[in-house]
């Protein structure tokens, strides 16, 4: 039931799903956008900016650059501000930052506003994820954190290739106007549906910057962290050169590189919902471990079934699933040690995990090139496939510790 306090955004977290936290998804769309949608618009902003492709390709790692350092350290050192203040600054980093490279005269330029707009989705990804888990029960945790990151795979799957056509129909600096608008839109969201308090939901944090700072080093987050890296790059050292692997290697043309894009994009969607559902309907480890293995399967399958067009569509897709299945459970998992191990920088954890996976997608990518040049591209699924394993293991012996530790109820001093 609905509480009756005047407010139209207090309500039962038990009950009913706060609508902050579609406001929440809304926002991670409007960023996913921004992040992916030069991948579509490279050649483009290229030609406008009278620069190399090679070099407007950066655009894309200094975004990913900034979010790496964004989600963990600026986190940390407004750990003590009101979740409220955090979210609507990142989002108006976001709004500005977009208007301001749709204004662009020159690539040095957009670089810079793409870092600046990385260090805000870090942030804004770390507090949101920690908040909508305090938002509800903790039932209903995982199911919460997969509707934020739902709004990051919406944008891989309809909000690139949309944009894309619309960049390419009219004007890439268009695209980055009208994220700028989806900013501003996510702003008014925040200000009318997010609760004003620190202390929302089931959980109260109240850290230092400097406490924030030293959650970062702590062993046991440190090695969650490295599981969700390795996870990034088993996927990435194979995804980032799909395009090559699926011309050259299974031999198939244009059409079916965009069908297989596209089944990623949905199946991310399916597999995003389902990590959300299994983490708080099955055992945590248990769940964890099985995803790590299909993860690990899927490289292997990539590898020795990459003649057949069919099944590499499958598979393709099925990888699109168990990644982001992992990223839900792990970043679940994070935020759970965190509770336990530091308790008042649970949002500093949330963005430990989501550097990892940006860290991870630039390693994943470096060693697949890596493998390219010095072998040949039909053995990158199986340097993913050896990332996977590597993952699985130290999950696997990290559990044993991670029981003995809760058992003990340490927490960070």
């Amino acid at each position: 039931m609905a509480k009756s306090s005047g407010h139209f955004f207090d309500v039962d977290p038990r009950t009913v799903m706060p609508a902050a936290i579609y406001v929440f998804s809304l926002c991670t769309f409007a960023f996913g956008l921004s992040e992916f949608v030069v991948a579509g618009l490279l050649s483009a902003i290229a030609t406008d900016l009278r620069a190399q492709i090679a070099a407007v390709g950066s655009a894309i790692a200094a975004y990913a650059f900034g979010a790496a350092i964004g989600a963990p350290f600026l986190t940390a050192l407004v750990s003590h501000w009101r979740d409220k203040h955090t979210l609507m600054l990142a989002v108006a980093v976001l709004a500005l930052g977009s208007v301001l490279m749709s204004l662009s005269p020159n690539l040095p330029m957009l670089l810079a506003m793409r870092f600046v707009v990385g260090l805000g989705h870090g942030v804004f990804m770390a507090v949101a994820s920690d908040a909508a888990t305090r938002l509800v029960d903790h039932k209903r945790a995982g199911r919460a954190l997969s509707v934020v990151w739902i709004g990051l795979t919406l944008a891989l799957a309809f909000g690139v290739p949309m944009g894309t056509f619309l960049g390419s129909l009219w004007s890439w600096r268009i695209i980055f106007l009208a994220i700028g608008a989806l900013g501003l839109l996510s702003m008014l969201g925040l200000l009318f549906f997010m609760p004003p308090g620190k202390a929302e939901g089931h959980g109260t944090r109240h850290g230092s910057a400097w406490h924030g700072l030293r959650t970062i080093t702590h062993p046991q987050l440190l090695i969650t962290a490295c599981i969700s890296a390795l996870v990034s790059v088993a996927t990435f050292s194979f995804f980032t050169f799909v395009s090559p692997y699926l011309l050259d290697v299974t031999g198939v043309g244009v059409w079916w590189l965009s069908l297989g894009m596209l089944v990623f994009g949905v199946c991310a969607i399916a597999g995003n919902l389902l990590g959300g559902y299994l983490v708080d309907v099955m055992e945590p480890i248990r769940s964890t471990v099985a995803a790590l293995a299909g993860l690990t399967l899927n490289l292997l399958a990539l590898y020795g079934f990459g003649s057949s067009p069919l099944l590499m569509m499958v598979l393709v897709g099925s990888l699109g699933v168990v990644f982001f299945c992992l990223v839900t459970m792990l970043t679940l998992r994070l935020l759970k040690l965190a509770q336990a191990l530091a308790p008042d920088s649970t949002a500093v954890a949330a963005g430990l995990n989501i550097a990892s996976f940006n860290l991870g997608t630039a390693l994943g990518g470096g060693l697949g090139s890596l493998t390219i040049s010095y072998a040949a591209v039909s053995y990158v699924p199986l340097v993913g496939a050896s990332a996977g394993a590597l993952a699985m293991a130290t999950f696997w012996l990290q559990t044993k510790r991670v029981r003995r530790t809760e058992a003990g109820g340490t927490a960070l001093r």
